[in-house]
């Protein structure tokens, strides 16, 4: 039975990452973890001890604004895991689904296609909610085609990454893709939105544990930007830092561009481009 308590996870993993000192409290001798216990917690945040307890282990769902503001203090929250935090209150509601029953766009507008263009020869994709992908640049392509991402009639980058048995040998660093694959997933309401729900299910099938663990564990927020490293089978070990643009609410898409870590990789990947000139046509929208 997957959890649903998405709310309990994100308090607890965030309580679990603070340390004493960033609080201003000693280590003392006889903590057996580094994040802050509950009641530490609960005396930032000027509430309870059991309400902590209750709000971690999902039997309260449902806090105050006030509440929420004192718990992202004691938590030393950023602005982005405020608005999160009060929007998983909102998710706490197993019907919640601010998008009914419509399935996710494949339409790609003109302007996203003109701004992928200009990105060449930048590896860059659009992805849906979830996660097909939409369209590209040619070189994302030269990135990800020869280790076989784009193989599928309908790509799926999170399917790819999850079931895919190329996908551990080509990312060093699959564990943590896998865990901000699932985290992308489960942004907005989830199980709770037919389409998601179909690829879940698909996914605790194919995937099994390392899908159905992460979505018990990895919270719901994946990071906008990061480093990860790709063994390419024509350019060697690539470093590669990435940053993610949420499109409007409309599209419900996202894009994510990819770049060069470090000099080297840069190096790699002009001799990739240079090697295959040729402009590729997008992915049909």
């Amino acid at each position: 039975m997957v959890s649903d308590n998405e709310l309990g996870l994100f308090l607890r993993l965030h309580r679990e990452a603070v340390t004493p000192a960033e609080v201003g409290l000693p280590a003392g001798p006889r903590r057996r973890a580094p994040g802050l216990r509950r009641s530490e917690v609960a005396a930032l945040a000027d509430v309870s001890v059991e309400y902590v307890t209750r709000l971690e282990q999902g039997r309260d769902r449902r806090p105050s604004p006030q509440v929420l503001a004192a718990l992202a203090s004691a938590l030393r929250l950023n602005w982005h895991e405020r608005a999160h935090l009060h929007h998983l209150t909102k998710a706490a509601d197993p019907s919640y689904n601010c998008r009914g029953r419509i399935p996710p766009s494949g339409e790609v507008r003109p302007t996203v296609r003109a701004l992928l263009d200009r990105l060449e020869p930048a590896p860059a994709v659009l992805l849906n909610r979830l996660s097909d992908v939409l369209a590209h640049t040619a070189g994302y392509v030269r990135l990800v085609g020869p280790i076989g991402l784009l193989d599928a009639t309908t790509a799926n980058l999170a399917r790819f990454i999850l079931t895919d048995a190329r996908a551990r040998n080509a990312y060093p660093d699959w564990d943590h893709l896998a865990d901000e694959q699932v985290a992308a997933l489960k942004q907005g309401p989830f199980r709770a939105y037919p389409p998601m729900a179909a690829l879940a299910d698909e996914l605790t099938i194919t995937a099994g544990d390392a899908f159905t663990r992460r979505v018990d564990t990895v919270p719901s927020l994946p990071k906008a930007s990061g480093l990860f490293r790709l063994a390419h089978p024509e350019a060697g070990l690539l470093r590669l830092a990435y940053e993610t643009l949420e499109l409007p609410a409309d599209d419900d898409q996202r894009l994510i561009v990819y770049l060069p870590a470090d000099a080297a990789t840069s190096d790699a990947l002009d001799r990739l481009n240079s090697q295959h000139p040729q402009p590729l046509r997008l992915v049909a929208g």
